[in-house]
Formats: C-alpha cells, structure tokens, sequence
C-alpha cells in the first residue's frame, strides 16, 4: 500500500512587534540634478559668449598674449560652470525649503520581526 505524502513542515513565523508611528513625507528635490543642470547652463553660456562675439585678432594689453576661442571658451566654461552650480545649488535649496511647507505627516505601521535562533 503506498504511503500517504508527508506535508512539509512549515517555518514558524518568528514573532513580530507592530506598533504605529506618524512620519512626515514630503517631496524633496533631487539637489544633484540642479547641480548639473546649473553646470550645462553655464556651459552652453561660455559657449555663447564665446562664438558671439567674434573678438578680436590683437595682443591682450594685460598679458601681451593673443587669446585662441578655444582658449577664451575654457576660460569661460570655468567661470560659467562655478556660477551655475552655485545658482543650481541655490535653487534647489530654495525648492527644499518650499517642500518643508508641504509636509504631511502620515501613520504608518511599524513592524518589527526578531528571528528565533
């Protein structure tokens, strides 16, 4: 006579600790997406001011050099890229304050389940 099929032992839940806490959610912006947007401004900025104006073919008076535009563009890329992230910086920080505004707080269920060894 065959034998019945033996049911396979289940795993006994360990015991688990519930209680409800109130959380504040809100939506905060993501700070590194201004940042970089800030610098891709501040190079498409250099990148204008750059091939705008033509400039011209003479020696600097300052430094008794002559300036290439891919020399000039460098220079402003740096300058244009410190500025936009200060600026994207500033804006995000600027939306981070506005979202502490909107907060809501919500309950949550809490569980806490400690395995029996």
């Amino acid at each position: 006579m065959p034998e019945a099929p033996e049911t396979p032992e289940r795993p006994s839940t360990p015991p688990a600790n519930t209680r409800v806490e109130t959380v504040r959610v809100r939506r905060a912006p993501k700070i590194s997406v201004f940042l970089l947007s800030g610098a891709a401004l501040g190079i498409i900025a250099a990148m204008i001011l750059t091939f705008a104006f033509g400039g011209t073919g003479d020696v600097s008076p300052n430094t008794g050099l002559e300036y290439s535009p891919s020399q000039v563009f460098g220079f402003l890329a740096l300058i244009g890229i410190a500025v936009g992230l200060v600026v994207g910086g500033a804006v995000a920080l600027v939306l981070d304050r506005i979202s502490l505004r909107r907060a809501r707080e919500v309950a949550v269920d809490h569980e806490s389940v400690h395995p029996e060894d």
